[in-house]
């Protein structure tokens, strides 16, 4: 075997109890569908020249030398419900590289498979791939996709697919769940380990509990705020898909608005409305209230602890509305705020809001007016809108434009977009699926032969509705 991985092993030294030791399943004829070789340089990995050897390692039918596989063990709250167990049901960790986790998703059940068949078809992971790498062009904490490759045998959802597993990256896969299955089973010692273990990795300056969950709430309030700023709707913001590491993790009925509304959803499974773009804010200082809780059983004085705990979660909206603020600003060329800057803002989404205004293409418009207008102009109340904003530039000492452009993507994975990629890969045309990654490496840029992932879904192209990668 010529591709080799540095690997190194440190989650297995944690308590056992945090996982189990599981080998992918071998597929029957892996086909590689794309290799992210700038991530592999950076994990260390070499020997990538040979396109099968990738397939056969990064499908799980051949084990590379040096990993250590494990499925990891979590519990978390699904849409506010308590699952005591859930846990890696069709992922595989197989070491770590240059302190990134890479992981196996889709190849095979694991002990925590809850029934389930252990893998993933071929649209939920072109969908994860696509997006996670658009995530980190736009410069936004994320996992990685490394490889995208085709089993070649299929899989039963409701008719039968094409099935794939991708390779997927990330500081760590250690999770707010992860936390909260050791303090569900009183299992101190345990959780004692995993909060050093979690600091060693993320967070070495915390060196308490309560320093360990400020230095997340503070990661998770600027993640968040840079979601909102693109327009992103992350659709299961369980406590099992929130990351320690601060890092935006399970890309499954995620979504890009593309007429803004702060109460959009799309994720099929969201009927009531949780986890919609204007609740984000809500629901991750309640995701994080659940952290605190778990790291609760690690306090000698558990009432002095609430008292902290409480304070650092409290002072939580606030940090993301400042650093909301702060991208919303940017986007309007604004790198010297002030307080009065938030109703510039809010008044420009309310005119969005009312008229159905594209939020890409409305911030990209006013960085450059070749851009199409979206129907902001014809409100009421735009041009006093306008003149407000433009004398506000005015007083700025940096470029405006010159930040706008840095700040407002010109492309973004579109939904409609992202379908039509997965139609044509069911049957075996991969050329939007490269054309999106090609284009995404560059959001904010206006390049040629890029201008059709700029436009809005037609009424029959519109998707309603998105769904988990089951």
């Amino acid at each position: 075997m010529t591709l080799h991985i540095p690997f190194e092993n440190t989650y297995v030294k944690l308590p056992n109890r945090l996982f189990s030791l599981q080998k992918p399943y071998p597929v029957r004829d892996p086909k590689l569908l794309a290799f992210n070789q700038p991530l592999a340089d950076t994990l260390g990995i070499t020997g990538t020249n040979d396109a099968q050897e990738l397939a056969q390692v990064f499908s799980g039918t051949v084990l590379p030398e040096g990993a250590t596989p494990i499925a990891q063990l979590y519990a978390g709250h699904q849409f506010g419900n308590w699952n005591p167990q859930l846990g890696d049901g069709r992922a595989v960790l197989l070491g770590e590289s240059n302190g990134y986790d890479i992981q196996l998703k889709g190849s095979g059940p694991t002990p925590y498979a809850r029934r389930g068949d252990g893998r993933a078809w071929l649209g939920p992971v072109l969908r994860e791939y696509v997006v996670s790498e658009a995530m980190h062009a736009l410069g936004i904490p994320t996992t990685r996709a490394l490889a995208a490759v085709e089993t070649g045998e299929e899989i039963m959802r409701d008719r039968p697919l094409p099935g794939a597993v991708l390779t997927r990256v990330a500081a760590s896969h250690l999770r707010v769940g992860t936390f909260q299955a050791l303090a569900a089973s009183q299992d101190t010692e345990g959780l004692q380990s995993l909060m050093e273990y979690a600091c060693a990795r993320h967070y070495p300056e915390a060196g308490t509990p309560a320093a360990f969950l400020k230095a997340v709430v503070q990661r998770q309030a600027q993640l968040v705020a840079k979601w909102m700023s693109v327009g992103f709707i992350h659709g299961v913001m369980n406590t099992d898909n929130c990351a320690i590491s601060g890092e935006t993790i399970d890309y499954g009925p995620c979504a890009y608005m593309d007429t803004f509304h702060p109460g959009q959803v799309f994720s099929s499974i969201d009927r009531h409305g949780r986890y919609a773009y204007g609740n984000q804010p809500q629901i991750i200082a309640w995701n994080m209230a659940q952290l605190a809780t778990s790291l609760l059983p690690l306090e000698d004085n558990s009432d002095q602890a609430v008292e902290e705990f409480t304070h650092i979660i409290n002072e939580m909206p606030g940090s993301l509305r400042h650093h909301w603020q702060g991208h919303f600003a940017a986007k309007l060329g604004l790198s010297e705020t002030t307080a009065s800057d938030e109703a510039l803002i809010t008044q420009l989404l309310a005119i969005m809001t009312e008229q159905k205004a594209d939020f890409t293409n409305s911030f990209r418009h006013l960085t450059d007016a070749s851009v199409p207008e979206t129907g902001l102009t014809s409100h009421n109340d735009y041009a006093v809108w306008h003149a407000q904003w433009t004398a506000r530039k005015t007083e700025q000492s940096s470029d405006p434009e010159d930040l706008m452009c840095q700040t407002n993507p010109y492309i973004i994975p579109r939904n409609h977009q992202i379908e039509a990629m997965i139609s044509q890969a069911v049957s075996g045309d991969y050329t939007l699926f490269h054309h999106l990654n090609t284009a995404l490496e560059k959001p904010f840029d206006t390049m040629a032969g890029h201008a059709d992932l700029t436009t809005p879904p037609t009424a029959e192209e519109k998707v309603t509705q998105t769904f988990c990668g089951t």
